[in-house]
């Protein structure tokens, strides 16, 4: 049986991370990285293909946990777990942050009365595809298949026995008594890494956490919320590079039985103005750095080759490739690995690189010393290549057009360069070079991209269809607020692309602009971008009453998707989503600004 994607919540240890359902299943887990083939893909496909289960002995296996929790500041996931006969445990499940190896540890504490509890572990390598050899090995158990071996313990000891190429343990507690599991994974050519004590591993784990949340210098509305999301985005970090992934799962899909079913474990270009700004404005310099650097580091090169993503170390090759054995979620096939939107011409992502860099620069991050050389060479690379038709923000695989929003994002990365000659001209450019760039494209989308009979921005030249993007002209700054023709776009937004409050990014149908076949759902960065539309453009109560709808769109434990079906009332897409978490935490901030509202 498929559960539902927001029954899942978030494990990971800044290099990795892992889903656990509300069944007390661990069904994802990709190691050692992000991107590693994963161990355990039950998400994607069925028990057979890799899970590790910790329930009450006997329960179905649909029954779930009464009730679940974040530690406050943290990572550490509680699941509490009430039993017919009045017992009662919990499960912490969390992933300390590694010194070597990584480790998943699952400690079961017995709460009141006594309880009997089984745990079935089935390790399945390369993405749930082999079935690794198991052997005994002082009173553990080690599973080797190739390039992978992973140790099993638990402290005190409980017995384990071997079926159906699972290893299962039954046991009973007693109030006040625990038992902690310990699953290690280590490159099977190399020796077993050191074991780590689990109960100081929590204790650890819990103040690493709590050291990190308490930096957090944001005292605006909605904390609780806002606090959850950049712990989720700090979770999502690879730690070595600095790199920020999507999300932390594969082909989870846009559309339940479809199609649109893609890899994010990657870092895209487009979320990097966005997850710079929240990451500033709430106080965290250090990931701020570190993600700017991580910039610096992956566009380096000739700017011809700029790629709208990369691998989280930097990597420039992403190929797909589908995984056949495995059905996909809820039987949305293909399973893809990779990701071929990497090699797509994305002009929007120089001016979201240049962006990024204006604001870090203007945030008081020193600057690098390359860094306006590489500014420069990509401007003179976008000077020469704006007026092409590209495959736009939404990496369609339809014909390229002449998007929007990526003209929109070109002016950007002109004025940025204005703005930051104009902030120290010591610097070396043509400043009146990038000024006459700027009016150019400012003209051109307002001759090609408007449309005066609607009173709205289209999605491409010479369209009629609308784009979710175009909600963030304001945003940059390519129009004011209060102009006519960035109300009309709001207003035409909402009413064309609305559903049930929120916004899909574009329609899909008739003729889709992106050559797939199906629909999607609404897609929750957008609905955060409509928010701060409504306020930017004096709409203060309807920005709150969406944005507040859009909370309720989270789970249990504060987590987003991608997007969201309104009618079926389900997350859907890749989980949890950065680009939504970011989009949150901006739109707190935005909401915690008071202006004069503009005349509507």
């Amino acid at each position: 049986m498929t559960q539902p994607i927001e029954d899942y919540a978030l494990i990971g240890d800044l290099m990795t991370s892992g889903l656990v359902g509300r069944d007390g299943s661990l069904d994802w887990l990709c190691l050692p990285r992000f991107d590693s083939p994963a161990c355990f893909a039950a998400l994607l496909g069925d028990k057979e293909n890799g899970h590790w289960r910790i329930s009450p002995a006997g329960a179905p296996d649909d029954e779930q946990c009464t009730r679940r929790a974040y530690v406050d500041g943290s990572l550490v996931l509680e699941s509490y777990w009430d039993t017919p006969d009045g017992g009662s445990f919990k499960v912490v499940d969390f992933m300390p942050q590694r010194d070597d190896a990584p480790d998943v540890m699952r400690i079961v504490e017995c709460l009141t009365g006594e309880v009997a509890v089984r745990s079935v572990l089935r390790l399945r390598f390369d993405y749930g595809h082999v079935v690794p050899w198991v052997r005994r090995v002082d009173g553990e158990r080690v599973a080797v298949a190739g390039p992978d071996s992973a140790w099993f313990r638990s402290e005190p000891a409980v017995p384990t026995w071997g079926e159906a190429n699972s290893t299962c343990s039954e046991f009973s507690l007693a109030a006040g008594e625990r038992v902690a599991f310990v699953l290690t994974w280590h490159a099977s050519h190399e020796q077993r890494p050191e074991p780590l004590d689990p109960y100081e591993a929590l204790r650890t784990s819990l103040a690493d956490w709590r050291d990190w949340s308490a930096q957090c210098t944001y005292e605006g509305p909605y904390l609780e919320a806002v606090t959850r999301s950049l712990i989720t985005l700090k979770a999502l970090t690879y730690a070595p590079t600095g790199g920020i992934a999507a999300a932390a799962t594969t082909s989870l899909p846009e559309e339940i039985g479809g199609v649109r079913n893609w890899d994010y474990r990657y870092c895209w270009l487009r979320d990097s103005t966005l997850t710079l700004g929240s990451l500033l404005e709430t106080g965290f310099l250090d990931e701020a750095r570190a993600w700017r650097s991580w910039l610096l580091r992956a566009i380096a090169g000739d700017p011809a080759d700029l790629q709208i993503m990369y691998g989280i170390g930097g990597e420039r090759r992403i190929p797909e490739f589908d995984l056949p054995w495995l059905r996909g979620y809820a039987s949305s096939a293909p399973v893809r690995v990779g990701n071929a939107a990497v090699d797509q011409l994305q002009l929007d992502v120089y001016g979201e690189v240049l962006d990024s860099l204006y604001l870090a620069r203007s945030n008081g991050l020193p600057s690098e010393r390359h860094a306006w050389r590489i500014q420069l060479a990509l401007l003179d690379f976008l000077e020469r290549n704006w007026r092409r038709p590209d495959e736009g923000l939404w990496e369609v695989r339809g014909p390229r057009r002449h998007f929007v929003h990526s003209k929109v994002m070109a002016w950007v990365a002109a004025d940025r360069a204005v703005r930051t000659m104009e902030s120290d001209p010591s610097l070396l450019g043509d400043v009146e070079r990038w000024r006459t760039m700027r009016d150019e494209v400012h003209r051109d989308v307002l001759d090609n991209g408007f449309d005066p009979e609607r009173g709205t921005f289209t999605q491409y030249y010479g369209s009629r269809e609308l784009d979710a993007a175009t909600l963030l002209i304001p945003r940059v700054g390519f129009l004011p607020p209060d102009d006519p023709r960035v109300i009309g776009t709001v207003d035409a937004v909402r009413a064309e692309l609305g559903s049930s409050g929120l916004v899909r990014r574009y329609s899909t149908e008739g003729p889709s602009v992106d050559g797939l076949p199906g629909d999607e759902g609404a897609f929750l960065a957008c609905s955060f971008w409509l928010a701060d539309a409504l306020h930017m453009t004096g709409r203060d109560k309807e920005a709150r009453e969406l944005f507040e709808r859009l909370l309720a769109v989270r789970n249990d434990v504060g987590l987003l998707a991608e997007e969201y079906d309104p009618v079926a009332g389900r997350q859907l897409g890749n989980f949890p989503q950065a680009f939504s978490h970011v989009g949150l935490v901006n739109t707190a901030i935005t909401l915690g600004r008071t202006h004069a509202p503009p005349t509507v």
